[in-house]
């Protein structure tokens, strides 16, 4: 059972390190649906006071939107990549074309949760119900008692209203989920197809084959996955030669031993070199020969960032 169950954990692993970001983007989309099922049902707690509804259901569907897009934008790894770029070299080795791909990227992947809470948000009705009843014209309700104004509309998401108005309640609430859910799906549609429309122009727009983009994509899925194994190697096997340094000994586990009887390491890569490797990386060739990353483009000595006879630019990025 033991064996089956670390079998098909393997397998879910291969399978989401096998797919792209679109994966990525929908557990992303998973995770944030669950969160604000769960705000609903235990913070969100309609006012039902005029002005301050208003107030609430507002913030209630736009300051998480705003914290998952910040969050999003935070956990790119193309915003440090840009801000490592512009300290260490400028934004001057970019064409307009580049930087707007660099942004559109970061913030459509920062873009994916926000959208997700707003358009559940939505969909629930519950935040635009609490916002706007107190705005319903009561004019447009048949027979609404004139002695009746917004202070008791803005009741109305709550239990605490006269008996006489509970059909008009019932009326104000399913116009404006009607409103709501409307928005939603509207958002939904110009979401997809916007996404539709990026995703042709990216495969349109795209220098590169599908299949060298294919084997682009896992020859920086393997960079990545090696350099940051090797990197946890060198800098324990570092610290082990320092902490041995100024002890005269050092107490390893049998596998870190090993590692260290393994690997000779001598020093640390100098400042030049993690700048080299550092930064927002377009696709590249060299004599007609592909670059695939920063790391690629130093160990084949290439030099120089912006376009030239030995250096095209391709404005590509890698997603």
């Amino acid at each position: 059972m033991a064996a089956l169950i670390t079998e098909n954990f393997r397998f879910l692993s291969l399978f989401f390190k096998s797919k792209d970001v679109m994966i990525f983007n929908g557990l992303v989309a998973l995770g944030t649906v669950g969160s604000q099922e769960l705000f609903s049902v235990v913070a969100f707690h309609c006012p039902c006071s005029p002005a301050r509804n208003y107030i609430y259901g507002l913030a209630a569907i736009g300051v998480p939107a705003l914290a998952l897009f910040l969050i999003g934008v935070i956990w790119n790894n193309h915003t440090w990549n840009l801000v490592a770029e512009c300290h260490k070299r400028g934004a001057k080795n970019f064409s307009a074309a580049a930087t707007f791909l660099l942004f559109g990227s970061i913030m459509g992947r920062a873009a994916v949760a926000p959208v997700t809470w707003s358009v559940i948000s939505l969909l629930r009705g519950e935040a635009y119900i609490c916002a706007l009843s107190e705005f319903v014209d009561p004019a447009s309700l048949d027979k609404f008692p004139s002695r009746y104004g917004p202070e008791t509309l803005a009741r109305f998401p709550c239990k605490d209203i006269p008996g006489n108005l509970t059909s008009f309640k019932e009326e104000v609430i399913r116009r404006l989920r009607y409103e709501s859910q409307l928005f939603g799906w509207l958002l939904i549609g110009v979401v997809a197809v916007l996404v539709f429309i990026t995703k042709c122009l990216k495969h349109c727009c795209s220098p590169l084959s599908y299949r060298q983009e294919g084997y682009w994509a896992q020859y920086r899925s393997s960079e990545y996955k090696l350099f940051q194994r090797t990197a946890e190697v060198h800098s324990k096997i570092l610290a082990a030669n320092n902490v041995k340094q100024f002890f005269g000994f050092v107490a390893l586990e049998k596998e870190e031993k090993e590692l260290v009887e393994e690997f000779s390491v001598e020093g640390v890569q100098p400042s030049p070199q993690w700048n080299a490797i550092t930064g927002v990386y377009l696709y590249r060739e060299n004599n007609g020969f592909p670059l695939y990353s920063r790391l690629h483009k130093w160990a084949k000595g290439v030099e120089g960032n912006g376009p030239g006879p030995d250096g095209q630019e391709m404005v590509f990025l890698a997603t």
